[in-house]
C-alpha cells in the first residue's frame, strides 16, 4: 500500500479507446500534479456524484495546473456510456486486470449486509509534479470530498506568500 511521501506507482491504465498510458503521462511527465480518484463501480449513486463534483471542478483543476483522473475497473465501453449520461468531462480509466489497484492498496476486502466481497476503496492520491503521493484520502465520504481535494491541489502548486 502507497501512503503519502512514496513515489506513485508508474503503471498502465486503459484508455476509451482502448490505448494504455503510463500514469505519470497524466501529470508528472508533464511537469504537473495529478488527482487519481478511484471508484468501486460507474454510474452508481456515490460514484456518480463524486464523477460530477470532479467533473464540475474540472475547470478549477486545469487552472491550478493539475490533472485529475478516475479509474475503476468498468470497462471503456462502461465509462463512455457513464461519461455520456451524466455529461462528465474528467477523463475515466480502466484497471481491467487489477494490477493499478494492487500497485496503490485499493483493491480490498468489503462487507455489505454481512457477505464480505472483494471491491475497490474509494481512495483519492493528489501525485506531484515529481511523481511523490504529496496526499492520500483513503475511504472517501463522497460530499465534499472533490472540493477538499482542489483546495489540498492549489495549496501544492500556488506560491505560498511571505
Amino acid at each position: 500500500m502507497v501512503k503519502e511521501g512514496d513515489l506513485a506507482p508508474d503503471v498502465q491504465v486503459q484508455m476509451g479507446d482502448d490505448s494504455m498510458r503510463a500514469l505519470s503521462a497524466f501529470g508528472p511527465a508533464s511537469g504537473r500534479p495529478l488527482v487519481l480518484y478511484f471508484y468501486p463501480k460507474d454510474d452508481t449513486s456515490g460514484c456518480t456524484v463524486e464523477a460530477r463534483d470532479f467533473s464540475e471542478l474540472a475547470p478549477a483543476f486545469e487552472a491550478a495546473g493539475v490533472a485529475v483522473l478516475g479509474l475503476s475497473k468498468n470497462s471503456p465501453k462502461d465509462h463512455a456510456k457513464f461519461t455520456a449520461k451524466h455529461q462528465l468531462t474528467v477523463p475515466l480509466a480502466t484497471d481491467a486486470d487489477g494490477s493499478v489497484c494492487d500497485a496503490f492498496g485499493t483493491w480490498i476486502e468489503k462487507s455489505m449486509y454481512g457477505r464480505k466481497y472483494m471491491g475497490i476503496e474509494r481512495a483519492t492520491f493528489l501525485i506531484d509534479s515529481e511523481g511523490r503521493i504529496a496526499q492520500a484520502w483513503r475511504k472517501v465520504s463522497v460530499p465534499g470530498h472533490a472540493a477538499a481535494v482542489l483546495a489540498a491541489a492549489r495549496a501544492l502548486t500556488e506560491p505560498v506568500a511571505s
